[in-house]
């Protein structure tokens, strides 16, 4: 088997088809309307003006203007503005894809990965009242101690730092071959 053809099995094994139907129904739920029959979820992706429609269903405004129509280069800087509308909205970095993992289907399950971010991120804005995607991150449990709190918890062995009352290396034979003697 070739190079190419490994690299390509590696990147098909990662694809999950169960998270990408829902990414789909999700983006149909957000969006009222429904991919076109026959159509491969990453091909009706592929040229921006979707994702673009369901940031601006997310949050209106955040792409003034969605190409329609021209090049390569117009349908590419839909996805770019939707990344960068993704970041902007609270997205992390590593969470989203690379232009090329969809324009050139590098990567779909990255694309993915980035739908179930932005998915997790409507749950922390008030705002959205649509459907979600993914489960709710947890919100922050922020503590504050006394002092004397504090103190008090440095005295205290935690029941998984054990004991060593007792102990000791007698019988432990450390360093030392064992030695079988022979009777004659």
């Amino acid at each position: 088997m070739s190079l190419q053809r490994q690299v390509h099995a590696k990147i098909l094994a990662k694809r999950d088809p169960q998270q990408e139907a829902e990414a789909k129904e999700w983006i149909e739920s957000v969006l009222g309307k429904k991919f076109p029959a026959g159509v491969a979820f990453e091909d009706h992706l592929k040229d921006g003006i979707v994702l673009c429609e369901l940031m601006n269903a997310i949050q209106p405004g955040s792409i003034n203007k969605i190409n329609t129509s021209g090049g390569d280069f117009k349908m590419m800087e839909n996805i770019n503005k939707f990344q960068q509308a993704a970041k902007n909205y609270g997205c992390a970095d590593v969470d989203v894809f690379q232009t090329v993992d969809l324009w050139e289907k590098k990567d779909i399950a990255q694309v993915v990965t980035t739908l179930f971010a932005l998915g997790r991120e409507t749950y922390r804005h008030s705002e959205y009242k649509g459907p979600h995607l993914g489960p709710k991150p947890a919100d922050e449990c922020k503590r504050d101690f006394t002092e004397e709190q504090l103190k008090a918890g440095q005295t205290v062995i935690g029941l998984q730092a054990g004991s060593n009352k007792g102990a000791t290396q007698a019988g432990q034979n450390i360093g030392a071959s064992r030695k079988i003697l022979l009777g004659k």
